[in-house]
């Protein structure tokens, strides 16, 4: 697969160690900064019989908190919360316990939050909006011990570039992001003024777009920055 994802990102490839049988009741923690999104959730287990919520948070922090209490079955995951991105929680959670599954469930579409949270752990991932059905059959695949992806995550993560960002590069993105001008970005960086512009140009180039405002938009886009 392209961009290195170590996980497998297929529904069908069972992990067969600690693998949670359908039949039993799976314990569900619930991240999402957002009460309302969180009852919804809570609402939407409630209706099928093998799920019981045993917490929920609204905070990256409160989400590794309540995993080290709590040692739910399953986690569904947030990308975007206030303290902090989700992708680190689930990093934290998966070092607590390297089997912890964890489902994200977020509006974020972009390439590489699907990357990093793949490689951080994760074992789905379902974009806000996918019907109860898709949930449920990606909470079944989980248990199972199977990745779940569904076909436009897939596809998504497929169109994936060869061409990814050093971290110096990333750093300037960041930046230019943020509004910074090519002098601003030097001095928070200490290099030249000129090493920044060989830098935007080939970021440019990387994400295939021909000025900083298209930069922006593509890095927003496949989740590369966050605002």
């Amino acid at each position: 697969m392209k961009g290195g994802v170590s996980r497998p990102a297929m529904e069908n490839v069972p992990d067969l160690k600690n693998t949670v049988l359908p039949s039993e009741v799976a314990d569900v923690l619930v991240v999402d900064d957002h009460p309302i999104t969180r009852a919804g959730l809570i609402a939407i287990l409630q209706t099928k019989q093998g799920y019981r919520v045993c917490g929920e948070c609204g905070t990256a922090r409160e989400a590794v908190n309540l995993f080290r209490q709590l040692r739910p079955a399953i986690t569904l995951m947030d990308l975007k919360l206030p303290d902090g991105y989700g992708v680190d929680a689930i990093r934290e959670i998966r070092q607590i316990d390297p089997n912890a599954r964890i489902l994200v469930i977020t509006t974020y579409e972009g390439d590489e939050d699907i990357h990093q949270s793949l490689q951080a752990g994760a074992m789905g991932y379902l974009v806000k909006g996918a019907s109860h059905e898709v949930l449920f059959r990606a909470l079944r695949k989980i248990q199972q011990g199977c990745v779940f992806l569904p076909e436009p995550v897939s596809r998504t993560l497929r169109s994936r570039g060869n061409e990814q960002l050093t971290e110096r590069e990333r750093q300037v993105l960041t930046l230019v992001v943020a509004g910074k001008s090519n002098r601003e970005i030097g001095e928070a960086l200490n290099i030249k003024e000129v090493s920044v512009k060989s830098h935007i140009t080939l970021i440019l180039s990387r994400l295939q777009v021909s000025d900083r405002t298209q930069a922006v938009v593509e890095a927003l886009k496949r989740g590369l920055e966050h605002i």
